[in-house]
Protein backbone atom coordinates (compact mmCIF):
# COMPACT_ATOMS: atom_id res chain seq x y z
CA UNK A 1 0.00 0.00 0.00
CA UNK A 2 1.40 3.46 -1.01
CA UNK A 3 1.84 5.56 1.90
CA UNK A 4 3.20 8.50 -0.06
CA UNK A 5 2.08 10.22 -3.06
CA UNK A 6 3.10 13.06 -5.86
CA UNK A 7 2.38 16.87 -4.70
CA UNK A 8 2.87 19.41 -7.35
CA UNK A 9 1.95 23.57 -6.16
CA UNK A 10 1.74 25.75 -9.61
CA UNK A 11 0.80 29.50 -10.06
CA UNK A 12 0.85 31.18 -13.26
CA UNK A 13 4.35 32.19 -13.15
CA UNK A 14 6.67 28.83 -11.72
CA UNK A 15 6.47 25.63 -10.07
CA UNK A 16 6.35 26.14 -6.30
CA UNK A 17 6.74 22.96 -4.94
CA UNK A 18 7.07 19.34 -6.66
CA UNK A 19 7.68 16.60 -4.35
CA UNK A 20 6.34 13.48 -3.02
CA UNK A 21 4.14 13.96 0.92
CA UNK A 22 2.44 11.96 3.33
CA UNK A 23 -0.36 14.07 3.56
CA UNK A 24 -1.51 17.12 2.23
CA UNK A 25 -4.09 19.94 4.20
CA UNK A 26 -5.66 23.04 2.17
CA UNK A 27 -8.48 25.01 2.07
CA UNK A 28 -11.58 23.75 -0.11
CA UNK A 29 -14.67 25.48 -1.06
CA UNK A 30 -16.49 23.85 0.99
CA UNK A 31 -13.88 23.51 4.06
CA UNK A 32 -10.97 22.14 4.87
CA UNK A 33 -9.46 19.12 3.03
CA UNK A 34 -7.44 16.66 3.58
CA UNK A 35 -5.48 14.29 1.46
CA UNK A 36 -3.61 10.57 2.12
CA UNK A 37 -2.15 8.51 -0.28
CA UNK A 38 -4.75 6.63 -2.27
CA UNK A 39 -7.39 9.40 -2.18
CA UNK A 40 -10.92 9.34 -4.04
CA UNK A 41 -10.12 11.13 -7.64
CA UNK A 42 -12.03 14.76 -6.85
CA UNK A 43 -11.40 17.91 -8.85
CA UNK A 44 -12.27 21.71 -6.89
CA UNK A 45 -12.56 25.28 -6.35
CA UNK A 46 -9.85 26.44 -3.28
CA UNK A 47 -10.23 29.19 -0.66
CA UNK A 48 -7.26 31.57 -0.43
CA UNK A 49 -5.38 30.10 2.44
CA UNK A 50 -2.18 27.77 3.19
CA UNK A 51 -1.38 24.33 1.90
CA UNK A 52 -0.15 22.56 4.29
CA UNK A 53 2.20 19.88 3.06
CA UNK A 54 3.75 16.97 4.61
CA UNK A 55 6.60 15.34 3.63
CA UNK A 56 7.85 11.70 4.11
CA UNK A 57 10.34 12.72 6.75
CA UNK A 58 8.06 14.45 8.76
CA UNK A 59 8.96 17.69 7.83
CA UNK A 60 6.26 20.34 6.50
CA UNK A 61 6.22 22.96 4.01
CA UNK A 62 3.68 25.71 4.04
CA UNK A 63 2.24 27.78 0.58
CA UNK A 64 0.20 30.56 0.48
CA UNK A 65 -2.29 30.50 -2.52
CA UNK A 66 -4.78 33.13 -3.16
CA UNK A 67 -7.26 30.36 -4.00
CA UNK A 68 -6.82 28.30 -7.15
CA UNK A 69 -7.94 24.67 -8.56
CA UNK A 70 -7.47 21.25 -7.10
CA UNK A 71 -6.95 17.95 -8.93
CA UNK A 72 -6.74 14.67 -6.65
CA UNK A 73 -5.95 11.39 -8.31
CA UNK A 74 -5.11 8.24 -6.49
CA UNK A 75 -1.32 8.86 -6.45
CA UNK A 76 -0.94 12.72 -6.96
CA UNK A 77 -2.31 15.89 -6.33
CA UNK A 78 -2.09 18.99 -8.22
CA UNK A 79 -3.15 22.46 -6.73
CA UNK A 80 -2.96 25.04 -9.59
CA UNK A 81 -3.05 28.99 -8.33
CA UNK A 82 -2.43 32.09 -9.87
CA UNK A 83 -0.68 33.28 -6.78
CA UNK A 84 1.44 31.06 -5.06
CA UNK A 85 3.97 32.06 -2.02
CA UNK A 86 5.97 29.77 -0.09
CA UNK A 87 5.63 30.28 3.75
CA UNK A 88 9.73 31.15 3.74
CA UNK A 89 8.69 33.73 0.98
CA UNK A 90 5.56 35.45 3.04
CA UNK A 91 6.87 39.42 3.71
CA UNK A 92 4.92 40.66 6.54
CA UNK A 93 5.27 44.44 5.74
CA UNK A 94 4.25 43.39 2.09
CA UNK A 95 0.93 41.83 3.32
CA UNK A 96 -0.09 44.50 5.79
CA UNK A 97 0.15 47.30 3.17
CA UNK A 98 -1.24 45.56 0.63
CA UNK A 99 -3.96 44.59 3.17
CA UNK A 100 -4.16 48.75 4.14
CA UNK A 101 -4.50 49.10 0.55
CA UNK A 102 -7.53 46.71 -0.31
CA UNK A 103 -9.08 48.38 2.86
CA UNK A 104 -8.53 51.60 1.33
CA UNK A 105 -10.05 50.90 -2.40
CA UNK A 106 -12.88 49.22 -0.54
CA UNK A 107 -13.61 52.98 1.25
CA UNK A 108 -13.32 54.59 -2.05
CA UNK A 109 -14.85 52.00 -4.51
CA UNK A 110 -18.04 53.76 -6.48
CA UNK A 111 -20.06 50.86 -8.22
CA UNK A 112 -20.57 47.30 -7.19
CA UNK A 113 -17.71 46.40 -9.49
CA UNK A 114 -15.32 47.98 -7.84
CA UNK A 115 -16.94 46.93 -4.32
CA UNK A 116 -16.35 43.26 -5.31
CA UNK A 117 -12.89 43.62 -6.07
CA UNK A 118 -12.30 45.49 -3.24
CA UNK A 119 -13.66 42.88 -1.23
CA UNK A 120 -11.99 39.67 -2.70
CA UNK A 121 -8.13 41.49 -2.67
CA UNK A 122 -9.14 42.05 0.89
CA UNK A 123 -10.16 38.23 1.64
CA UNK A 124 -6.90 37.47 -0.49
CA UNK A 125 -4.98 39.48 1.80
CA UNK A 126 -6.61 38.54 4.37
CA UNK A 127 -5.98 34.98 4.25
CA UNK A 128 -1.95 35.64 3.05
CA UNK A 129 -1.72 37.25 6.61
CA UNK A 130 -3.15 34.22 8.29
CA UNK A 131 -1.42 31.96 6.36
CA UNK A 132 2.40 34.03 7.43
CA UNK A 133 0.91 33.87 11.04
CA UNK A 134 0.18 30.05 10.79
CA UNK A 135 3.77 29.35 9.33
CA UNK A 136 5.42 31.44 12.01
CA UNK A 137 4.06 29.59 14.80
CA UNK A 138 5.05 26.51 12.73
CA UNK A 139 8.51 27.31 12.69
Amino acid sequence: MATTFQVDVVSAEESIFSGEARFVALPGEAGELGIYPRHTPLITRIKPGSVRIERPDGSEEFIFVAGGILEVQPNAVTVMSDTAIRGKDLDDEKANAAKAAAEEALRNAKGELDIAKAQSELAVMAAQIAALRKYRQKK
